[in-house]
C-alpha cells in the first residue's frame, strides 16, 4: 500500500493528513497554532512552532494508521500564502517572527506607493495590488527594522520563504530552498507572465535576489526528506498554495469552474485556464498551478475576516464556547434584526482594498441580543463573498450558476443558505470539506504516478445542495444595507 502525506500548515493550525492509494483519507491528526498580536495590527507567527507544530503532527497521523515512512509515497506541502519568514542560512534560525498575511503593518507603505502611481506597473507585471496582505512589503519591513538583518541579506546570508519554503528547507534539513509557481505569484516579486522573480520589482521594493528561492512547478520530484525526521528518507512531491490547493482538491480543473473556501479568511478562485484576466474591479490575476510545462491561471478575490470573525466572537467577545455553537444560537433569531456587522478587524480585501477601514455593528437597539450579533456575523462572510463572487462574474464574463465551496465553515447550513439566497446560485457542498490537503495530496500522487486527474475526476461528490428560496427584491434590500454599513466604516484611520 502506498500513501500520500498532505502537510497542511494553516493560519490558525498545523494539520497532517495521509490519504490511501485509493486518495482517501486515512489519518488525520491537527494542532492549533499560537496568534502573536503585538501590537494593533499587527499578526505573527513563530516559525518554529510551525515547523514543529507541523512535523509533530505528522508523526501523529503515522502513528494512527502504524505506517512506517518508507510506506510513504511522497509528500504535499499547501500552506497559508504571504506569511512572510526570514532565516539564517548556515544556522536555520528565524530573524525574527513570521510576518502573517493578515498584518496590516507595511499599509502606509502599500499607500505611497499607489500615490506615486506605481499600482498600474505592479499590476501588470504580478496581477497582484500594492497592499500589505503580500509578501513583498513584509519582506522590507523585516530587512528594515530587524538589527543587521539588511547587511546579512546583502552578504547573501539570508533566505527568504512563504511557509512552503520553510517547511520545505526544514524537511529536507536545508538542501532545498524552493517554491512553486502558486506561491511566488503572491508575493509581488515574481512576474506572471515571464514566470521569472522581476528585477525592477525587486529593486522597488529594495530586495536582494540571493534572498529569494527558486521558482518550480507545483509537483514533481523537488528532494527526499531527512531521513531522521520520520525514520526514512520521503520524496517531496508537491508544493501548492492553500487556495490553489482547494481549487484542485475541488477539482475545479476546466475554465469557468470556482470555489470558495470558507476559512479564516473567505477566498474565491475561478479557473481561467491559459489566459490571464485582468480585472476592473480590483481582483487578483493569479498562477493556479503548474503542471510540467502547462500552467493555468486563476481570478481570485480574498476576504480577510471570514471564519476569523467567528473565532473572535468566541475569545473576545466570548459569546459562545465553540465556534460550532455559532449556528445553533444564531438560529435562536429568525433574522439579523436590523444588525449589520462589517468585520474589517484587519482592514477590507477585495474588493475595497482598505487598510484603513475598521470593523463596526450597526442597528443596534435594546432589543439586540447576542444571537443577533451572532447572525450578523455569519450573514457578513456571506454579504463578504457575494461582494467578490459578482464582480468575478463580471470581469471573467461567466454567468455561474453555482459554486463550489469547501473549508471549516461550509458545516454551517445556516450560512451556505444565505449565501444561496443573497447570491442567487446554487451552493454544492462536497462530502470532502478538506479540500486544501486533498489537492495537493492530488498533485503528490500525480507527481507519483498513483492517479491522473482523469481518474480524479470521477471521484468528487456532492453532500449537499443548497438553492435560493429569498425572492430576488428581498436579496437586493439585504445586500443594500450591508453596503451602507460597509462605507461608514472606509478610511476610519
Amino acid at each position: 500500500m502506498s500513501y500520500i502525506m498532505a502537510l497542511d500548515q494553516g493560519t490558525s493550525s498545523s494539520r497532517c493528513i495521509i490519504y490511501n492509494q485509493n486518495a482517501q483519507p486515512v489519518a488525520m491528526a491537527q494542532t492549533e497554532l499560537t496568534q502573536i498580536f503585538a501590537q494593533p495590527g499587527w499578526v505573527e507567527h513563530n516559525p518554529s512552532e510551525i515547523w514543529q507544530t507541523q512535523l509533530d503532527v505528522a508523526k501523529q497521523a503515522m502513528q494512527q494508521l502504524q505506517i512506517t515512512a518508507d510506506q510513504i509515497a511522497g509528500i504535499g506541502i499547501t500552506n497559508q500564502r504571504e506569511t512572510t519568514v526570514i532565516w539564517d542560512r548556515k544556522t536555520g534560525k528565524p530573524i525574527h517572527n513570521a510576518i502573517v498575511w493578515q498584518d496590516r503593518r507595511t499599509a502606509s507603505v502599500c499607500d505611497q506607493l499607489k500615490a506615486d502611481g506605481l499600482e498600474e506597473l505592479i499590476n501588470s507585471k504580478t496581477g497582484l495590488l500594492p497592499d500589505a496582505y503580500f509578501s513583498a512589503t513584509k519582506i522590507s519591513w523585516l530587512l528594515d527594522n530587524v538589527p543587521g538583518a539588511r547587511e546579512k541579506a546583502n552578504r547573501g546570508e539570508l533566505a527568504f520563504g512563504t511557509i512552503d519554503t520553510w517547511l520545505a528547507w526544514n524537511l529536507t534539513q536545508g538542501k532545498h530552498h524552493i517554491t512553486d509557481v502558486s506561491n511566488a505569484s503572491r508575493t509581488l516579486l515574481y512576474n506572471i507572465h515571464t514566470l521569472e522573480w522581476d528585477l525592477e520589482l525587486l529593486a522597488l521594493f529594495n530586495i536582494p535576489a540571493s534572498l529569494l528561492p527558486q521558482v518550480k512547478s507545483s509537483c514533481e520530484q523537488y528532494g527526499l526528506s531527512n531521513p531522521e525526521l520520520l525514520g526514512a528518507a520521503i520524496p517531496l512531491l508537491a508544493l501548492l498554495g492553500d487556495q490553489q490547493a482547494a481549487l484542485f482538491g475541488q477539482l475545479c480543473t476546466q475554465p469557468g469552474m470556482g470555489k470558495c473556501t470558507y476559512g479564516t479568511g473567505s477566498f474565491l478562485m475561478l479557473n481561467t485556464g491559459k489566459a490571464i484576466i485582468r480585472s476592473n474591479h480590483h481582483l487578483l490575476s493569479t498562477i493556479a498551478w503548474q503542471i510540467g510545462s502547462e500552467t493555468h491561471y486563476a481570478l481570485e478575490g480574498s476576504v480577510f475576516m471570514g471564519g476569523a470573525i467567528m473565532q473572535w466572537l468566541r475569545d473576545g467577545l466570548q459569546l459562545f464556547k465553540e465556534t460550532c455553537a455559532s449556528e445553533a444560537l444564531a438560529r435562536q433569531v429568525n433574522d439579523n434584526g436590523g444588525v449589520y456587522f462589517v468585520p474589517a478587524l484587519t482592514g477590507l480585501g477585495a474588493p475595497y482594498w482598505d487598510g484603513n477601514a475598521r470593523g463596526a455593528i450597526f442597528g443596534l437597539t435594546r432589543g439586540t441580543t447576542s444571537a443577533h450579533i451572532t447572525r450578523a456575523a455569519l450573514e457578513s462572510i456571506a454579504f463578504q463573498v457575494d461582494d467578490v463572487l459578482q464582480l468575478l462574474i463580471n470581469d471573467s464574463g461567466i454567468a455561474m450558476s453555482e459554486l463550489r465551496i469547501d473549508g471549516g465553515a461550509a458545516a454551517n447550513d445556516l450560512l451556505l443558505q444565505f449565501q444561496a439566497d443573497i447570491s442567487g446560485l446554487t451552493i454544492l457542498r462536497p462530502k470532502n470539506l478538506e479540500t486544501t490537503a486533498l489537492g495537493v495530496a492530488y498533485l503528490a500522487g500525480i507527481a507519483c504516478e498513483l492517479w491522473t486527474i482523469e481518474s480524479l475526476q470521477q471521484r468528487w461528490q456532492i453532500d449537499q445542495k443548497f438553492k435560493p428560496v429569498l425572492p430576488a427584491d428581498e436579496a437586493v434590500k439585504l445586500k443594500q444595507r450591508w453596503a451602507k454599513a460597509v462605507a461608514r466604516t472606509l478610511d476610519w484611520l
